[in-house]
């Protein structure tokens, strides 16, 4: 079995920079949890105070962060994701982005029309008609069982409210 050449090895994001970014995240992480979790009262006073179970968690969050910050050092600096797979998970991210940012605005049925049209436009390769009634009825179907049927309250927009709800 010969090496790969140049050509043949694949592009993308490195592991070591993604494993350092994750462990420096996490660690941050761990950080604010210690941060918060002290400040409520981390000890135990006639029993624990309201911080005591969160800063043990922390203090496990920060060992296993830094256990990732050392293992990045160690590991081989092999290609994480390629180039044409990290775009095909910004196909799927970009528009679970454009969803969860519309719903305070427009409310949960109509960000759910838009995620379903462009999400189906975007990986799918579906007609455009199937796309349209995708995007059209799974929202109203949605508002049927959890609106009429569980009365589950759910965020709304401005064309709830145009029509009473």
């Amino acid at each position: 079995m010969s090496n790969p050449t140049e050509a043949e090895t694949p592009r993308g994001l490195s592991r070591r920079p993604v494993e350092l970014a994750t462990a420096l995240v996490l660690i941050g992480l761990a950080f604010v949890v210690l941060y918060d979790s002290y400040g409520r009262g981390a000890g135990w006073d006639n029993g624990p105070q309201n911080g005591f179970f969160p800063a043990r968690v922390g203090w496990l969050f920060l060992a296993a962060s830094a256990f990732i910050l050392f293992q990045s050092f160690r590991s081989e600096n092999s290609v994480f994701v390629t180039w044409e797979q990290l775009g095909q998970v910004m196909r799927v991210l970009g528009p679970l982005v454009l969803f969860v940012a519309l719903i305070q605005p427009l409310g949960l049925y109509v960000a759910s029309a838009i995620f379903i049209l462009v999400f189906m436009a975007v990986v799918a390769t579906s007609r455009w008609w199937c796309i349209l009634l995708t995007a059209v009825l799974v929202p109203i179907v949605c508002f049927w069982i959890f609106e009429m049927q569980f009365r589950v309250p759910l965020p709304k927009g401005p064309l709830e409210a145009a029509l009473g709800y």
